[in-house]
């Protein structure tokens, strides 16, 4: 039997590699005729630089840039074999680089992602993938343009400052200065949601609670976002902020598209080709996955649900295993053949446990198919 372990992170308590390593040792040890393939996924979010860089020739490297709020931060990022780029803005500008009473997204900038970018231009990276998710920031990618070039600028020509509702009082975007390089660079921007810039659904309403937002601070968010998506299709002609995605990342999709030349693509797509995630599923006879918190979204487009509709397509039973099921989760909408929890109830199983707790599912996964 081939079994392709294939789990994304569970975010909070295990990387994916470390999620997938867990089970790797439970099946091998209950099913040791089985041939394991072990092949960690992301879908753009955290996790992306370490899953790709595993799977292929890559060297990681570290730039010191801006965190979030301005405070000076390492930011791992990675080149492979053929000189592609990959950058996680989460590591520049991410919501775990702040304590929760730091938590700030008026002020929060993604200026360090853009310093990101600026480092794999210079290193001579003409193929750039940004992973977007786990952000701090709901700027619309104004600090990321910034730090390209891009002016942001207020009615007496002042740059704003930096974060989110600064926005409120731009007047007009200066483009002139833009790192020329951008020019002929093919930039990705990997995303895992489909929400919009503005609105009900959009950036600030739907992911600013969690970045520290208040009901008040979402509205005055959503405002200035408004604002830059009006100014910016007076400038640029095209109205960027209403492409499902664009709202990824507190609009950091968005900016990288209108203002940086960028192209959004599906960060799970975009993996799976880094991983060559197709082959390996036709071979395998069984995949595993697993995440932290499955819900209604797994199925739609995250990747261990991306990932079973795939297995599905290809006649391959999917089994997931969850830290926790959401209420929301509906199996017969969903392309698991069988789900696994790793807490009875609905909260994800603390940091020290999540691991053994894991490795006990597996074996125990394993046994009943030993016992057939």
């Amino acid at each position: 039997m081939r079994i392709l372990i294939s789990p994304q992170e569970f975010k909070g308590t295990m990387t994916a590699a470390e999620a997938a390593d867990v089970l790797a040792r439970a099946i091998g040890d209950e099913l040791p005729s089985a041939e394991l393939d072990v092949a960690p996924i992301a879908d753009g979010g955290p996790g992306m630089l370490d899953v790709i860089l595993g799977a292929v020739k890559g060297e990681r490297r570290t730039s010191a840039v801006e965190g979030p709020l301005g405070d000076p931060v390492q930011a791992a990022w990675g080149i492979t074999g053929d000189g592609t780029a990959l950058i996680e803005m989460a590591a520049a500008s991410g919501l775990l680089l702040l304590s929760r009473d730091r938590r700030d997204p008026r002020r929060a900038s993604t200026f360090g992602t853009g310093q990101l970018i600026r480092a794999a231009l210079d290193g001579n990276c003409r193929r750039i993938v940004v992973g977007l998710g786990g952000s701090a920031t709901n700027d619309g990618g104004a600090g990321a343009a910034a730090a390209l070039g891009v002016r942001f600028l207020d009615g007496q020509g002042r740059d704003l400052p930096r974060g989110g509702t600064g926005l409120a009082h731009l007047t007009r975007i200066d483009l002139t200065a833009r790192d020329p390089r951008l020019e002929s660079t093919e930039l990705s921007v990997a995303v895992d949601v489909n929400n919009p810039l503005c609105g009900p659904t959009g950036a600030s309403r739907i992911y600013g609670p969690q970045k520290g937002a208040d009901g008040e601070t979402v509205q005055e968010l959503d405002a200035a976002l408004q604002r830059l998506a009006q100014v910016a299709a007076d400038r640029t002609g095209e109205r960027i902020d209403l492409q499902p995605g664009a709202g990824a990342a507190g609009g950091l999709a968005f900016g990288l598209v209108a203002f940086c030349g960028g192209r959004l693509r599906s960060g799970f797509d975009l993996v799976a080709s880094f991983v060559d995630l197709d082959r390996r599923i036709e071979r395998a006879d069984m995949i595993l996955t697993g995440e932290g918190r499955l819900d209604e979204q797994t199925a739609f487009g995250k990747g261990p649900g991306a990932l079973a509709w795939r297995a599905r397509r290809a006649l391959k039973r999917t089994v997931i295993f969850a830290g926790s099921v959401d209420a929301s989760f509906a199996p017969d909408r969903s392309p698991f053949d069988e789900v696994i929890a790793l807490s009875p109830t609905s909260e994800r199983p603390p940091r020290s446990q999540a691991a053994a707790l894991l490795e006990q599912a597996g074996r125990d996964w394993a046994g009943r198919i030993a016992r057939g």
